[in-house]
């Protein structure tokens, strides 16, 4: 919690408590259902929580703007991202049931406005997006397949609209399709050794009509 406190310094009180509700509801549900591995639970602020908002060092979302979290797992990286970015959209779907009860609970302990969770496949959802997010669901040209129907065409931030996606290990052979990728390593940003090889990878995507 220290560390995220001094990476954003400008979190509003009610921020700050948003964040350190975190431990105690991700502890207390992870032991009905297990939803973050056990070795990971004690180490939740640095593995779960600061790690999904990497994404934020690449790209602050505007407000008003569109988030969709593809395999949000336990609320990973858009719960974090919701909290930090209260005045953007978020979507957060996983096709496991069990994995939503969680997210939908934590939503509603922190009573976060911004976020809806739904058991959904990427490939159903209708929804246009500013940015696709999501933390190693699968390989990119996969993912792509996915998700590559779902980018709105008018582009407001710094960065064009497309894949923001958490991954780690070398990625030249997955991202040989996808010239236009950009990797950001988040060791530039945060210091403890778990960031060593992990990266944000922006993927601008075309809208397709």
């Amino acid at each position: 919690m220290d560390e995220i406190l001094k990476q954003f310094p400008y979190l509003t009180e009610n921020q700050i408590q948003q964040f350190e509700k975190l431990e105690s509801l991700y502890h207390d549900w992870n032991a009905k259902i297990n939803v973050i591995s056990r070795k990971d639970i004690d180490e939740l602020y640095t593995k779960h929580v600061l790690h999904s908002l990497a994404i934020a060092k690449i790209q602050s979302f505007e407000e008003g703007s569109s988030v969709l979290d593809v395999g949000t797992g336990g609320g990973f990286p858009g719960i974090p991202l919701a909290i930090l970015f209260p005045e953007t959209n978020f979507y957060l779907i996983d096709v496991i049931a069990k994995k939503i009860k969680v997210v939908q609970a934590v939503i509603d302990a922190l009573e976060l406005k911004n976020v809806k969770a739904e058991q959904m496949r990427a490939e159903n959802v209708k929804e246009e997006f500013d940015f696709i997010v999501s933390r190693a669901v699968t390989n990119m040209p996969d993912f792509v397949s996915w998700i590559k129907n779902k980018i709105k065409k008018h582009s407001n931030h710094k960065l064009k609209n497309g894949i923001l996606y958490l991954k780690g290990g070398d990625l030249t052979e997955e991202l040989a399709a996808f010239p236009n990728a950009v990797q950001y390593n988040i060791s530039d940003f945060f210091k403890d050794e778990f960031f060593e090889t992990k990266k944000v990878v922006h993927l601008p995507l075309k809208y397709k009509a």
